[in-house]
């Protein structure tokens, strides 16, 4: 069992990438232009509230506080947020915006990734948690600016769909 924990823990990360690859090479012209100004948007302030919110908040790994090995080898430094969680979670919602069922898929797989970094004793849950809400700001930020934007250039915005 330690070796599915450290699997999905360490490099399920990698298919949430290969599945918003996927689905950016198989989605129209126009929508893969929002997709790439959200991701890298997106992105920035996931990584600006990330570094903000560890700078306020540490959490001291489990292993270190429980003097045990963990299941995947990590640095015993500030395990808030989960920064394998908060990509998940980050591509998840993103591509939540433009399908439901694959931004839910890519959802289940940012759980997964937190609950089996939970089980390598390397995060406690409210590091999972806190990196959901870092995504989810990210994306609604990045959001309602977009919609901002549309708002006030109706024009440069005609040929753009609603994300």
């Amino acid at each position: 069992m330690h070796w599915l924990v450290k699997f999905v823990g360490d490099y399920f990360f990698l298919l949430s990438l290969a599945i918003v690859a996927v689905f950016w090479f198989l989605a129209k012209k126009d929508e893969k232009l929002a997709i790439v100004w959200q991701l890298l948007f997106g992105g920035a302030v996931a990584l600006l509230l990330s570094t903000v919110a560890s700078s306020l908040y540490y959490d001291t790994r489990p292993f270190v506080t429980e003097h045990i090995v963990p299941i995947i080898a990590h640095s015993a430094d500030n395990g808030f947020p989960s920064d394998h969680t908060l990509l998940t979670a980050f591509l998840g919602f993103t591509i939540y915006l433009h399908s439901r069922v694959v931004g839910g898929i890519l959802l289940l797989i940012a759980l997964l990734v937190g609950v089996a970094r939970v089980a390598a004793h390397i995060h406690h849950p409210i590091d999972i948690a806190g990196s959901f809400v870092i995504a989810a700001l990210s994306v609604a930020f990045v959001q309602l600016l977009a919609f901002g934007w549309r708002r006030a250039h109706p024009a440069s915005a005609r040929s753009q769909t609603p994300a």
